[in-house]
């Protein structure tokens, strides 16, 4: 039944992504339709009676349904509709993973009561940090399209969708607010996971990929965040950090559990 949803999720996303920017009230309804079926039918099948299912398809569409919900609440508070278009058709196809990619089911019983708590801050942190990689794509659109003449190209509902967007200097200044946001979360989620890896995971903290790409990622978007308050950066600098801790940060966890998932067949927590 979950994957009937999923699907119905994900056309519903695609329908709103490519939707006239005009037709606000049907876009708006359609988002959130798609958006509550998406969880309901994630919530069903990442969790069971003492278990939990984890696994790239899982944490990914995780990540982009509470990205789709920042995007939404970001749009009504200011005119940002131009990032629908990156984030529900990216929505879309996170949404249909878990019936592709299953997973694997991790029994609660002897796991510590934080599991669970670890995982809900990791994903609330990468969704964080993935609605900021998406609205430093629209800033590099956004500068691009001031340094360029107006033509043909240049007339259709996405371009004057970024037209409508906010100056730069406040699109610059919402990057930072979720850069930092996402940045205390990642926080957590690293302390967490060091901390308490035993309790966790049932072993000890150890130095793998995951755990060298997620700190990389965290002093990256660390020093970014130090940049900004004692160099001033900004602009072009802040958006190629951000996007390069974003791609860091994918391949912790996404690239690495879809190596080990998909092309190794390890089922892993």
């Amino acid at each position: 039944m979950q994957t009937y949803f999923f699907i119905l999720a994900a056309l519903l996303y695609l329908g709103c992504a490519f939707l006239p920017s005009e037709r606000r009230l049907p876009i708006s309804i359609g988002t959130v339709v798609g958006w509550l079926l998406h969880g309901g039918a994630l919530m069903a099948d990442m969790f069971a009676p003492d278990a939990v299912r984890v696994g790239f398809g899982v944490m990914l569409s995780a990540t982009l349904w509470v990205s789709v919900a920042a995007y939404w609440l970001e749009n009504r508070n200011f005119s940002l509709d131009s990032l629908r278009v990156l984030v529900l058709p990216v929505a879309a196809v996170a949404v249909i993973l878990p019936s592709v990619f299953p997973g694997n089911m991790v029994v609660l019983a002897g796991k510590s009561d934080w599991f669970l708590w670890h995982i809900a801050i990791s994903i609330l942190a990468y969704s964080t940090l993935t609605i900021a990689a998406f609205h430093a794509v629209l800033m590099v659109l956004q500068e691009s399209r001031l340094h360029t003449r107006p033509g043909p190209a240049q007339s259709g509902w996405f371009s004057m969708a970024l037209d409508r967007l906010p100056a730069l200097l406040t699109m610059e200044k919402i990057l930072f607010r979720l850069i930092a946001f996402g940045f205390v979360l990642l926080t957590l989620t690293v302390l967490s996971g060091v901390v308490f890896s035993e309790q966790l995971f049932d072993k000890a903290f150890r130095w793998d990929h995951k755990t060298i790409f997620t700190l990389l990622s965290w002093g990256l978007f660390g020093l970014l965040l130090a940049g900004r308050k004692w160099q001033g950066w900004r602009g072009r600098t802040a958006l190629s950090f951000t996007l390069t801790g974003f791609a860091v940060l994918l391949l912790a966890y996404v690239g690495s559990r879809f190596v080990l998932e998909v092309v190794l067949h390890r089922i892993l927590v």
